[in-house]
């Protein structure tokens, strides 16, 4: 569950107000983002699915973590933090919708350990847009290598 706001750093955000209402209503804060980033690749790192994927990418997970709290700070709370470009990252990565559902899975159940029911629904459905994203991505790359599109 998350922690009390009282004893952490103030939130870096480029929108202060609303992530301050966002962190009202949610209980997301740095504290329970970081939990909830470590504890999803923690999970990634050893499903057999999603890990060889994962691994054969990524070297030094370290960077890696703090560049997705970040980023989930941006998608969930609105800060500003994240300045990156993940759809071309993830277009040709070899993966079908059954990794992206592997994914919510994983996410989903990290997120409902380390969030509110609150902050939980809030961020699970960020996840599920992203996913979705993310596979029209992947799968219009493949559209123009001439591969046949999965609309699954």
């Amino acid at each position: 569950m998350p922690q009390s706001n009282a004893n952490l750093l103030p939130i870096r955000s480029a929108r202060p107000a609303v992530t301050q209402e966002v962190v009202a209503r949610t209980g997301l804060d740095e504290a329970v983002l970081t939990a909830l980033v470590h504890g999803f690749y923690g999970k990634v790192r050893v499903d057999p699915v999603l890990g060889p994927i994962f691994a054969a990418r990524i070297v030094d997970w370290g960077p890696h973590l703090e560049k997705m709290v970040d980023f989930w700070s941006s998608v969930a709370l609105m800060t500003g933090r994240y300045h990156g470009t993940p759809v071309p990252k993830h277009a040709e990565l070899p993966v079908t919708w059954e990794h992206f559902e592997r994914w919510l899975e994983l996410f989903r159940q990290a997120a409902s350990e380390v969030c509110s029911p609150e902050g939980a629904a809030h961020v699970i459905e960020r996840a599920e847009r992203i996913a979705r994203s993310l596979h029209t991505a992947s799968q219009t790359v493949r559209q123009l290598d001439g591969d046949v599109p999965n609309l699954k």
